[in-house]
């Protein structure tokens, strides 16, 4: 199996400023699927353990030159450390950018454009018979390539990619009602207090566009209500005698009615999925799969100076849900 691509520079600021630093928060391991058309980051599809995080990005929002070629149908995908991919990407990007810097120009000086080319190789480590499977970042230096390693797991089998195809082909089923949070720091706000409360969190979710959050103890209930957000997919229009209720009482009520649904998560994951606002994403969407299986939350980035979606990115997480006993 075979893959080779030269990074742009749209790719380098993606990764690096953006998409890295936030899947991090995910988890430290991921997998990293390539294809002919597409590079996905995929957290725990095959063990199903903790939140499920999918970045998904067309080859060309990140490569130039991209080639790929596998017996598994030009699929290849391993386990990686994002850690440390992000330090390997980030040390060979400033070599990249001061050799580039003092290069253009020189008389005598190479005027081939410096480029930062990322493949998959086998290599020997040190005090080892044993050849390794590598990710490497090359770069020009001054006198030399400087490469950077970042060491991966043994490449999935044709089983096993078959399995993470249809994880993540299932991962793509999005709710049927979708509500538009607009301040994501705000919600982050409420949560940061929700932490110290306790570790189970009711999210209900209405097809007027009302999502309420709240956690419960013995001791202490707390509670936030966002109202009338914008509904993509399944929506009502909110009944006028409710108006005067509390927040329970309406989501009760809602709940009765048959038009909200309501989960049980934990504060830790609804937080971490929360950090995801590192990439940078304009607007955030939350709703709850089918029967109650998941909580999503759907991150959509816009092609820049524009309000269009930019379809050569997605991320979107899904939130395990609890038994009710939790609470």
């Amino acid at each position: 199996m075979k893959f080779k691509a030269f990074l742009t520079d749209n790719g380098v600021n993606l990764l690096d400023k953006r998409f890295l630093p936030a899947l991090d928060k995910m988890g430290k391991i991921c997998h990293l699927y390539l294809t002919r058309d597409h590079i996905y980051f995929l957290h725990n599809l095959l063990n199903g353990d903790g939140i499920q995080s999918i970045a998904q990005f067309r080859k060309e929002a990140l490569f130039d030159e991209y080639r790929i070629s596998s017996q598994n149908d030009d699929r290849i995908s391993f386990a990686i450390d994002l850690s440390l991919l992000h330090r390997a990407l980030h040390s060979i990007i400033s070599i990249y950018t001061e050799f580039s810097a003092t290069d253009n120009g020189v008389p005598g000086g190479n005027n081939a454009p410096n480029r930062i080319q990322i493949k998959l190789v086998k290599k020997l480590p040190p005090h080892s018979q044993q050849p390794m499977p590598f990710l490497t970042f090359e770069t020009k230096g001054y006198k030399s390539a400087v490469i950077q390693d970042v060491p991966i797991s043994k490449p999935l089998s044709r089983s096993d990619v078959l399995e993470l195809q249809a994880a993540l082909d299932m991962a793509q089923d999005l709710p049927q009602t979708l509500i538009q949070v607009p301040d994501m720091h705000q919600l982050q706000n409420f949560v940061d207090k929700m932490k110290n409360v306790g570790d189970v969190l009711n999210v209900s979710i209405s097809k007027y566009g009302d999502l309420h959050l709240q956690v419960s103890t013995t001791l202490i209930t707390l509670g936030a209500e966002f109202r009338k957000l914008s509904v993509v997919g399944e929506q009502a229009e909110s009944p006028t005698d409710d108006q005067n209720l509390s927040a329970q009482s309406r989501t009760r009520i809602t709940l009765q009615r048959g038009d909200a649904m309501t989960v049980l998560v934990s504060v830790k994951h609804f937080f971490r999925s929360l950090q995801c606002h590192q990439a940078k994403p304009d607007c955030a969407f939350y709703g709850i799969a089918q029967q109650g299986a998941c909580l999503t939350v759907v991150f959509q980035f816009f092609i820049p100076g524009t309000h269009q979606t930019d379809k050569a990115i997605s991320l979107h997480c899904r939130l395990p849900v609890l038994d009710p006993g939790s609470s």
